[in-house]
């Protein structure tokens, strides 16, 4: 029997194209229109057809992102496509990357499809907001341990805010913050034996201190949308375990802006609790390949991989 996780991409899973498939299935097309109501925008042509520079804009991929996601959901779970690794599929545990978080709530029908969007509308508003008041960079710290990282980290913050910001998977964690910090937090990190420090492409210092002023904007939107309790058991990114209460949800959305996203320890808590299989959906195959290097054991699937071109 396969104990089912459904996990959701975040933000850096966008390309041109992203949304063509989705529109050739009832609820891909159902999705779109919905999606375009609710922001008041044609977000559905800018997953079909927008370029990368446009699904870049940070207040255009989020929402992008969680529409493509909840659309492949959807398609799934309503058995539009056919998929002979499963006779059905019945999801025990719900988890997503940062942005990511936002679909997984909509999947485990804590929050609605509309208010999801229309948060991480005004989230990725406010974290470029931020990203341009408190300037700052993101760096993944390929073939270091988490406590040498860490160690690392607090040895560069004399220099500024530095902290780890990603715990992906053994062996891949990012770091952010003021970029002189960050920049030397790298080469203690190489010093220490890292392979190789990669500067990402963001507007900003996610998921450190400097998105303080994104979170203080977010806490005010979260505060005036109703949550319910996870009708299917949900791990956030903040602490790496289930969460049940709406007021948790939100509170722990909040600060997941300016705190580590906890991704290693999220797979392996629900691989504890007898998860087997892990579904991603949403563009891209980032999520498979750091489930992999989490735990070989576990069957890894990709909604991509079903969708027909008509």
């Amino acid at each position: 029997m396969n104990n089912i996780s459904a996990i959701f991409a975040g933000q850096g899973s966008q390309y041109a194209g992203m949304g063509l498939k989705l529109r050739n299935y009832p609820s891909g097309k159902e999705t779109f229109k919905e999606a375009n109501d609710a922001l008041g925008m044609d977000i559905e042509s800018l997953c079909c057809y927008g370029t990368d520079n446009e699904l870049a804009d940070t207040e255009i991929t989020q929402p992008a992102i969680v529409t493509c996601s909840i659309s492949a959901f959807r398609i799934l779970m309503r058995s539009e496509v056919s998929i002979p690794e499963f006779a059905s599929v019945s999801v025990s545990a719900t988890a997503g990357l940062s942005v990511g978080e936002y679909s997984a709530l909509v999947a485990c029908e804590a929050l609605s499809f509309a208010d999801a969007l229309r948060l991480v509308k005004q989230r990725g508003r406010l974290m470029a907001e931020a990203g341009r008041i408190n300037p700052g960079i993101m760096m993944a710290v390929i073939g270091l341990d988490a406590e040498k990282v860490r160690l690392v980290c607090q040895e560069a913050s004399s220099h500024g805010i530095v902290q780890p910001a990603n715990y992906n998977c053994p062996g891949q964690i990012v770091i952010s913050g003021e970029k002189q910090a960050v920049q030397i937090a790298s080469g203690l990190a190489q010093k220490a034996g890292a392979k190789r420090c990669l500067p990402l492409d963001v507007s900003g210092a996610f998921h450190s201190p400097l998105m303080r002023p994104a979170e203080a904007g977010l806490r005010l939107a979260l505060s005036e949308v109703a949550f319910s309790k996870p009708k299917i058991p949900f791990v956030a990114n903040a602490t790496g375990d289930y969460i049940h209460d709406p007021n948790d949800i939100r509170e722990k959305l909040a600060l997941q802006l300016t705190h580590s996203i906890q991704w290693e320890p999220s797979i392996l808590k629900m691989v504890d609790d007898g998860i087997n299989t892990f579904v991603e959906f949403g563009p891209g195959k980032v999520l498979s390949g750091l489930v992999r290097r989490i735990y070989k054991e576990t069957k890894i699937f990709n909604s991509e991989d079903w969708l027909k071109d008509n």
